[in-house]
């Protein structure tokens, strides 16, 4: 049985929009094998949205906000969390939220209520922060008119299979923007810093304390953190980070692999060999072999 869409009763302005899939074909698109894995149920954008306020005990399926500019708030069971211009709020089915727009200065966001079979894969590269802090994207704003572009179409199944597919491009898109998140105290991680203290690292050792204390974090709260940003554990980035390296030497160059585990600071090239095999899937000579061929 289809199930409403609970969006916001907010007043809409001119230049608002608001967009709600009709029954007929969200029935359609749940079943369909294209769109089946994710796919729109309501969509929206609320410029300078004054008094605008949504509180949700039992959601019933996924939103996803991205605050283009002003100010507003979020409160989940998490705290209370302040939003700008360039937050993303990702808020999944099931997990209770309130959010509305600043008195003052209320926010102008784009929003997209969404379901399907495979949302938990779409979602979880984001890891479990409800709140990313990741700038004002233009190309992430151009996704959000783009699939705003829908409601000028004809209510035919074409039409919303192509937006599934663009929504589901705007997911994807998500997981390599750079993320940052709050930690408890106030303070801010930020996922790309951390990667590029790691890619400057690449041809040395750097230990779990070693980068906690570049970002003056205990060793629980750093991994703790930034596990739940990334979906990943640190140094399995920075394995993967160094791996990629040693593909771009294999590739690259004619060093031996002795000569590029020692590049990336291993002293052990059999330990390189293994970290290797694991990450790629295949030894570092069978690797070059298979490229040069």
């Amino acid at each position: 049985m289809s199930r409403s869409v609970e969006t916001s009763n907010w007043p809409l302005p001119a230049n608002g929009v608001r967009f709600t899939t009709p029954p007929r074909l969200r029935r359609q698109l749940a079943r369909h094998p294209l769109t089946s894995a994710c796919y729109p149920l309501a969509l929206g954008y609320y410029p300078e949205a004054l008094g605008h306020l949504m509180d949700r005990h039992e959601p019933e399926d996924n939103l996803l906000i991205y605050c283009r500019s002003g100010q507003g708030w979020l409160e989940t069971g998490d705290g209370r969390f302040d939003v700008g211009g360039g937050d993303l709020l990702l808020l999944p089915k099931g997990r209770a939220h309130a959010y509305g727009a600043d008195a003052q200065r209320p926010w102008s966001i784009y929003w997209v209520h969404f379901e399907g079979e495979l949302v938990e894969d779409y979602l979880r590269p984001l890891g479990q922060s409800v709140l990313h802090r990741i700038g004002v994207q233009p190309r992430l704003l151009a996704d959000f008119d783009a699939l705003l572009g829908l409601r000028k179409q004809g209510l035919n199944l074409p039409h919303f299979v192509h937006a599934a597919h663009q929504l589901q491009t705007l997911l994807t898109s998500l997981a390599v923007l750079p993320v940052r998140g709050y930690l408890k105290s106030g303070r801010v991680l930020d996922v790309d810093a951390v990667q590029a203290v790691m890619r400057a690292h690449l041809h040395d050792s750097l230990n779990l304390d070693q980068l906690a204390a570049q970002f003056k974090l205990s060793r629980f709260h750093f991994a703790k953190t930034y596990r739940a940003l990334t979906g990943h554990a640190p140094i399995q980035d920075f394995i993967q980070l160094k791996m990629a390296h040693a593909c771009r030497l294999l590739d690259e160059g004619d060093q031996g692999v002795k000569q590029i585990a020692e590049q990336l600071g291993y002293e052990d090239v059999y330990y390189f060999s293994r970290l290797f095999r694991k990450v790629v899937g295949m030894a570092p000579s069978h690797y070059r072999a298979l490229h040069q061929g």
